[in-house]
């Protein structure tokens, strides 16, 4: 799946009803970090949820509750191979992992396969650091 560059924010939610419409609701960190500015306008994807199949087993069995923001699938001190498949505004080499998780990685250019260390982590994208470069 390939994900733009003019991507603001990643999140889980639950769409629900009301009177005559449906509405997604955007978690007040998204709000809180400066990503999105209530008021504005903005164009939304969904994404089906069949590409995850645990959470749908596991919705079945537990009891409804408020949607949760799903935690980033990397912490700081991780080390991972990624491959760089875009370069942000900035420069800084772009490598996406599990959900298209951004990781942006200072020094990468498009195509190289490195070794990172995650220095970073915030709920939509981490830093990593190259470690070692690789073929």
């Amino acid at each position: 799946m390939e994900i733009s560059e003019k991507l603001l924010c990643l999140f889980s939610t639950e769409v629900t009803a009301e009177e005559d419409r449906y509405v997604i609701e955007v978690p007040r960190q998204e709000v809180e970090t400066g990503d999105i500015d209530p008021g504005e306008v903005y164009r939304v994807a969904l994404i089906s949820r069949a590409e995850d199949g645990a959470d749908e087993s596991s919705s079945a069995t537990s009891p409804p509750s408020a949607p949760s923001e799903p935690q980033p699938p990397v912490d700081v001190g991780e080390t991972r191979y990624v491959e760089i498949e875009d370069i942000g505004k900035q420069g800084d080499g772009i490598a996406r992992v599990e959900r298209g998780y951004v990781i942006i990685v200072p020094g990468a250019e498009v195509g190289e396969r490195v070794k990172i260390e995650v220095t970073e982590v915030k709920s939509n994208f981490a830093v990593g650091e190259i470690i070692e470069e690789t073929f």
